[in-house]
């Protein structure tokens, strides 16, 4: 089943059910106005959303209409907790090895993980209103899951069975802001402005075999202003899958349905080439890419995002055919 939110004025949206194949909708009215409203009373409502997503499939439905990625807000516009994992420890070891730094042990066994602002969250073709370039603009190109109720010391087994639907993220980063930041020992803040989301959110299913394990075995594609930058395979290099990072969170505390996860920069180890390192799948973010550079020539060469740049993160099925829709957006300097 495919979801999403389309804009109508209000904070919230419209909920509607998206065909598989991303070329029709319609409107869930009837059924359930906003994805949270599914979301807090899923077994009962999402059989019903089901059943409209066959009769969309199936070309049957009266009131279809053509699916405009445009018009949609995140698929869950504001959320009760938006917390993001780096759960590729590839990424985490590249940017420490750029400043010379060794990742602790703990790190393989515990993951990292930040709690972000999940009360504005921006749809997949807005643009990212920066207040200056100065900033170190970042995309982060991410897999993010959202929960129904999991509780309090649930294990990352139980957890798994509490994932709802997927998405894919842009988890915008002001670099340059973040150094100042993490020295106050206090995390992410201001570095860390909205989220965007793919136009659909969908079910596990829909993913077939290549959702094993609480992983996604596909390969996230990262455009930055029309040229293919990454390629990265998203499933066999996650080091904690969505389960335990779910469970992470509900160590010491209830996790609430409409809960949004993030999987942190999706990222593949280099391989040797002639005894030199080389990252053939690209990266999924700008930073990583510099550390990279940093590795290999003693410095960064790549500039941060400017105003005007675009960012394009889209995620394809084994048959070629667009899963999530793409989150699409462009660099904007912000009007006051």
């Amino acid at each position: 089943m495919k979801l999403a939110t389309y804009k109508d004025g209000s904070r919230d949206g419209q909920l509607v059910v998206v065909s598989r194949d991303l070329s029709t909708a319609h409107y869930a009215t009837g059924i359930a106005h906003k994805l949270q409203q599914a979301l807090d009373d899923w077994n009962f409502i999402s059989p019903q959303l089901h059943d409209l997503y066959v009769t969309l499939n199936q070309g049957k439905a009266r009131h279809a209409f053509p699916f405009d990625p445009a018009m949609c807000m995140a698929p869950l516009p504001r959320a009760y907790q938006w917390a993001d994992g780096s759960a590729y420890i590839n990424h985490v070891e590249l940017v420490r090895a750029a400043r010379s730094s060794e990742v602790p042990q703990s790190f393989y066994a515990d993951p990292l993980m930040y709690q972000g602002g999940s009360d504005d969250f921006i749809g997949p073709c807005d643009d990212v209103l920066v207040p200056s370039e100065d900033f170190g603009i970042d995309f982060e190109a991410e897999i993010a899951v959202v929960t129904g109720d999991v509780p309090m010391s649930a294990t990352p087994e139980q957890a798994l069975d509490g994932i709802r639907l997927l998405m894919l993220a842009n988890d915008v980063s002001l670099r340059n802001l973040i150094p100042a930041e993490l020295a106050k020992g206090f995390g992410f803040f201001q570095s860390k402005p909205a989220t965007a989301f793919s136009p659909v959110a969908i079910t596990p299913d829909e993913l077939g075999d290549a959702w094993q394990g609480g992983r996604v075995h596909l390969t996230l594609q990262s455009t930055w202003n029309g040229r293919k930058v990454g390629m990265c395979e998203a499933g066999p290099e996650m080091t904690f899958h969505f389960g335990q990072l779910i469970a992470h969170i509900a160590k010491t505390r209830n996790v609430r349905a409409g809960s949004i996860v993030g999987s942190g920069t999706v990222s593949n180890k280099s391989v040797e080439v002639d005894g030199r390192k080389e990252w053939p799948k690209g990266y999924s973010c700008i930073a990583e890419k510099r550390a990279i550079e940093t590795i290999l020539d003693g410095q960064p060469s790549t500039a941060f995002m400017k105003f005007g740049d675009t960012i394009r993160i889209e995620m394809k099925g084994k048959d070629g055919q667009s899963i999530f829709g793409a989150i699409d957006q462009k660099i904007s300097p912000l009007q006051v």
